[in-house]
């Protein structure tokens, strides 16, 4: 084998790499807050957020799965600008992946009486809960935005997948948000809805994922 083709190798070997992080995030993500969320004491997963699980003495297991849930997402935008169509595209699952890795780094507060003896809506709200939200909406936006750009870099099928997820995980978002705001008709089923947007926006990432590991 020559240096070149090794070089070639190498690099092609590294685009896989960094493109079945994207592959994987999702599925792992899920999973440790399933787990966490079902191991919880006084935790209602149908309507308390996932961030709420970082509260408390596991907290860190949500810390570290923000973490890890970024850092993989942050190597997925890096293999979408190696060997993706659109670096606009690559640039906001990038910003998707800070948003989580700031998710971890900065703490929730307390919301919709979690953990016990907390008020629904706490006011005012930390600095520190004031970042994470702040930081978790621009990565929401981000990853409603890229689905929107990959939209168009591919066949007809692919362009209303994407352009349909992008709007779903975007109005389910905002239902979560206004359910967390104690809206009282959403309040009870906030964390369903965020779950089903969450699980929408890593569903669309791990199929992008498969089309440009195929392309």
């Amino acid at each position: 084998m020559t240096a070149r083709s090794l070089s070639v190798y190498v690099d092609a070997m590294l685009d896989r790499l960094l493109l079945t992080c994207g592959l994987v995030a999702g599925p792992l993500f899920t999973v440790a807050y399933l787990t966490e969320g079902a191991l919880r004491a006084h935790y209602r997963p149908l309507r308390h957020p996932v961030s709420s699980l970082a509260i408390g003495d596991r907290g860190w297991t949500q810390t570290v799965n923000f973490m890890v849930g970024g850092l993989l997402s942050l190597a997925f935008a890096a293999g979408l600008w190696r060997a993706g169509p659109s670096h606009w595209g690559a640039s906001l699952v990038g910003v998707w992946a800070i948003g989580l890795l700031c998710a971890g780094i900065f703490r929730t507060d307390p919301v919709s009486g979690f953990p016990p003896g907390t008020p629904d809506l706490p006011q005012p709200n930390t600095r520190q809960g004031l970042l994470h939200d702040l930081f978790s909406l621009a990565g929401f936006v981000a990853l409603a935005a890229a689905c929107v750009v990959f939209a168009w870099s591919g066949t007809p099928g692919w362009a209303i997948y994407s352009v349909v997820s992008g709007v779903l995980f975007a109005v389910t978002m905002v239902l979560a948000s206004a359910a967390f705001a104690q809206k009282e008709s959403l309040v009870d089923l906030g964390g369903l809805i965020q779950r089903v947007s969450v699980t929408i926006g890593w569903t669309w990432l791990a199929v992008l994922a498969v089309r440009t590991l195929n392309g």
